[in-house]
């Protein structure tokens, strides 16, 4: 299984969960308010370890419009499949006017339709 680390504690995750849902389950109150469709940014995280080499297109495309890419990433368009460290950049806790609410919960699955590219062709 791999391990999440968040704020220096570990936890298991079963390979291919989302890393959105992954930050819940660990008790991070993580932001995502389009309901983890990569059209928001609320879920960004900053990686400190182990951050994957690919993207999806909707990601890149969202990160860019946002200013975004290179600094953060999407935790609703990850999988948990290798051990990563990471920050969650926008909690319920960091938005008081959220009055608590996250955001619509995401799929289990990675919406839009997830295809992965290296990062580098992405880019290109």
């Amino acid at each position: 299984m791999p391990k999440l680390t968040i704020d220096g504690n570990v936890y298991e995750v079963e390979a291919g969960t989302r890393l959105v849902l992954a930050i819940e389950e660990a008790g991070i109150r993580i932001g995502h308010r389009c309901g983890g469709n990569a059209r928001c940014t609320t879920c960004r995280v900053e990686f400190l370890a182990g951050e994957p080499e690919t993207m999806t297109k909707a990601e890149y495309d969202k990160l860019v419009e946002r200013g975004f890419f290179g600094t953060a990433r999407l935790s609703c368009q990850i999988e948990c499949n290798h051990d990563m460290s990471v920050r969650p950049l926008v909690t319920a806790e960091s938005m008081p006017q959220w009055e608590g609410d996250t955001g619509p919960a995401p799929e289990i699955t990675v919406t839009p339709e997830a295809v992965w590219f290296p990062i580098e062709q992405i880019k290109g």
